[in-house]
């Protein structure tokens, strides 16, 4: 009965894994840790799993069922067998043969108490508190840890007419420091991110860009001078308006370049949808 049990559990959280993976999917859960971009082949990830944990308890089902007919049977013949060898050898004989029946649970008993495969339940622990806890974003603790991961763009689009113009942050940062502002010159800028501290105190405006997933991500941060806030909170969400400047620094981490934004207003904002940036390697 052990490994009937234990592919019952494996069903079990195979089923349970592929509803955890729908349920981020069809939900904002899942950009706390893949792009969205994956979103497709997450959603195909938990209906595959599904599929699997039930065609796995599908045929559990059936092989118990044809092994205890098998067993029916073969109890059948058994006791034809007896019956016929009682017959042959006279009443006297019945209770040698007979005895064996009784001893029959003796055997199976054991089998119904095995606890080992119990323990494989306690994987569903995990699954529950991927369903129930959703895990904050990576934030300005990990930002100070780790150097600007900026990467030079392919190209440098001609920005819209809009006022303010909205930007990520990786696209400022990439038009400020590789195109020397270029496209930037004359226009106010809107950036949304999040403040993180270096080790003198000099707030920068941050964003984790992504490859692939969170386990990957890389910051990308943006010096902020000029009218700042006096008291600026680690991991407090900004939406700030401001002009190029051409000041940069290079990161005390990696020495990867630190451009700077004049700021001309800081508004405090909710975390967005999706915490991270995407547009670093598009």
């Amino acid at each position: 009965m052990g490994p009937a049990v234990n592919r019952q559990s494996q069903a079990a959280v195979l089923f349970l894994l592929g509803a955890a993976l729908l349920h981020a999917g069809t939900t904002d859960l899942y950009l706390r840790y893949v792009k969205a971009g994956l979103r497709p082949l997450l959603l195909a990830s938990g209906a595959i799993l599904i599929v699997t944990a039930l065609a796995t308890a599908w045929y559990e089902h059936r092989r118990t069922k044809t092994k205890r007919e098998q067993e029916q049977q073969e109890q059948q013949e058994r006791e034809q067998q007896q019956e016929l060898q009682t017959a042959d050898a006279g009443a006297p004989a019945a209770p040698e043969h007979t005895a064996p029946e009784h001893t029959a649970p003796e055997h199976t008993a054991p089998g119904h108490a095995h606890p080992e495969p119990r323990v494989s339940w306690l994987l569903i622990l995990p699954l529950l508190a991927l369903i129930l806890v959703a895990p904050p974003a990576l934030g300005s603790y990990s930002a100070t840890r780790t150097g600007t991961a900026l990467q030079e763009p392919l190209a440098y689009p001609a920005p819209p007419a809009t006022d303010p113009l909205p930007l990520s942050v990786v696209d400022y940062a990439g038009r400020a420091v590789y195109d020397h502002g270029r496209t930037l010159a004359g226009r106010e800028v809107r950036l949304t991110g999040f403040v993180a501290l270096d080790h003198d105190g000099t707030p920068y405006l941050v964003r984790m860009a992504l490859n692939c997933c969170a386990a990957d991500a890389q910051p990308v941060k943006v010096g902020l001078t000029g009218d700042i806030p006096p008291v600026l909170q680690p991991d407090t969400w900004l939406t700030i308006t401001g002009t190029y400047t051409p000041r940069t620094v290079h990161d005390p981490v990696n020495d990867g370049p630190i451009p700077f934004i004049e700021v001309t207003t800081a508004t405090p904002t909710t975390t967005p949808r999706d915490p991270y940036d995407e547009s670093w390697n598009n």
